[in-house]
């Protein structure tokens, strides 16, 4: 019988959930990563697992009945060789979500580049308000939960599914573990270059999830996703589609303050919505989970009021703190669409001030040359960018190392004022100099970039 259950790369997002949801089952966890920053670790800690700082052997010396191994950590990682050796059972994070939590639910799966987090939880807060009791497991923080994740009794099971392999055991999308009854794909555009060579090689990670659920699954995708439509294009998959002009989409936009009013039309259906979320990737990502919605059966009014009422997610767009009329602002966004729709986004709200957009190129495609000459675009809307060396240090080429020098000289050509910073601490200074009342600090990374958003709010 398994009683302890430990975790390799327990702070990354998806494992960190995984691991509160199995102590919330009742199960002694404990979790092991080289990297302990808030807030996930924090995050843990509040649920009374325990950590381990770096990897090492002596962190199985507890006895764990099974080891479950994230896609972080490598074959040459000196724990899960010591699990390998041992013999102690282990498995991957979809394979240990199948086993313990999504058994006999009803799926709905969460998949695309960019806003599977907020769809995610949009989606989950939506079957909450309904009264539907779900689970879900989601690689954010909902506000309204303080969670992300959920145990509950209804039939449903919102999960966020990533492209990304599995283990160092199995070199599959992990999403491909899933059977859902409804997939929401929002968008494909290229990412994760440590593992995909090209978009076409994305397209065939999506093309395989679509070929295994074709007979068993409904999709609502995103109509203006090129790549997401060749993907479709011939499949037998039940589809809707939401976008531009798709079968749900939207019109009447406006923005009230920090409130978004827009009506939504679909097949047979028209529904004013207002909610906290601002820009049109928000609303596209609302326009899914509305049409997934309808789909079983919630009806309009428990759709409004659930959308009026979603509090959001932390390290989206989350205010950290005000303080002498300057705002520091938390987001995740790291891809140059997700930064771009970002920026353009919050503009509205900042019509008094500036947007001092702060970015760190901390994911192992965006420290790479992938995306040099697509990030001057992203920052146009910034009235101010500031771009830190990453506080990660990889093993990358010099030929493959993105150039920060030369993306900031790329969008002082656009007319932006640009700045290099080679920490955090240099990085600081400037700013706590630089802000003004009514300005807001729009700090970018998916990473926890030194704990910058608290070290700053302490010096302004």
């Amino acid at each position: 019988m398994i009683k302890k259950i430990h975790l390799i790369a327990a702070c990354g997002t998806g494992m960190g959930t995984l691991a509160c949801s199995l102590k919330e089952m009742g199960y002694t966890v404990s979790g092991s990563d080289q990297n302990i920053y808030p807030p996930m670790s924090d995050f843990l800690k509040e649920k009374g697992i325990d950590l381990f700082q770096g990897y090492d052997p002596s962190h199985l010396d507890h006895g764990p009945d099974l080891v479950i191994i994230g896609n972080a950590v490598t074959r040459q990682n000196i724990e899960a060789k010591a699990v390998l050796s041992s013999g102690i059972p282990y498995v991957s994070m979809p394979e240990a979500v199948n086993e313990f939590i999504a058994k006999d639910k009803k799926i709905i799966l969460v998949t695309g580049t960019h806003g599977k987090t907020t769809t995610s939880s949009i989606m989950a807060h939506i079957l909450y308000s309904a009264g539907m009791d779900p689970s879900f497991l989601i690689g954010g923080i909902l506000k309204d939960f303080n969670s992300g994740f959920r145990i509950g009794q209804g039939e449903y099971m919102v999960i966020e599914g990533d492209e990304y392999d599995t283990a160092f055991f199995d070199k599959g999308s992990k999403f491909m573990h899933y059977t859902p009854k409804i997939i929401i794909m929002t968008g494909i555009e290229f990412d994760h270059a440590d593992i995909f060579t090209d978009i076409d090689h994305v397209k065939q990670a999506f093309s395989a999830l679509v070929r295994k659920n074709e007979k068993n699954s409904h999709v609502i995708a995103f109509e203006d996703s090129l790549h997401l439509r060749q993907v479709l294009s011939g499949s037998p998959v039940s589809v809707e589609t939401y976008g531009e002009k798709a079968w749900w989409t939207f019109s009447n936009h406006r923005q009230q303050g920090s409130r978004t009013c827009f009506d939504v039309t679909g097949p047979f259906e028209s529904i004013s919505i207002e909610t906290g979320l601002v820009g049109r990737h928000n609303l596209y990502n609302t326009l899914a989970c509305i049409a997934a919605a309808k789909r079983i059966g919630i009806g309009n009014e428990a759709i409004k009021f659930s959308l009026n009422s979603f509090s959001g997610v932390k390290r989206r767009q989350e205010i950290r703190g005000v303080k002498n009329g300057i705002t520091v602002m938390d987001d995740f966004a790291h891809h140059p669409t997700a930064v771009s729709e970002t920026i353009r986004a919050l503009k509205p709200c900042y019509k008094d001030g500036r947007i001092i957009a702060v970015f760190e190129p901390r994911t192992n495609t965006s420290m790479r040359t992938f995306f040099q000459d697509s990030y001057p675009d992203a920052f146009t809307d910034a009235d101010m960018v500031c771009i830190c060396e990453p506080s990660v240090k990889k093993n990358i080429p010099d030929e493959e190392r993105l150039s920060i020098r030369k993306l900031i000289a790329d969008i002082e050509k656009k007319g932006i004022p640009a700045f290099y910073f080679e920490n955090t601490e240099s990085l600081i200074n400037f700013l706590i100099l630089e802000l003004k009342d009514k300005d807001l600090a729009l700090i970018m990374s998916n990473g926890g970039f030194d704990n910058i958003h608290s070290k700053l709010l302490e010096r302004i």
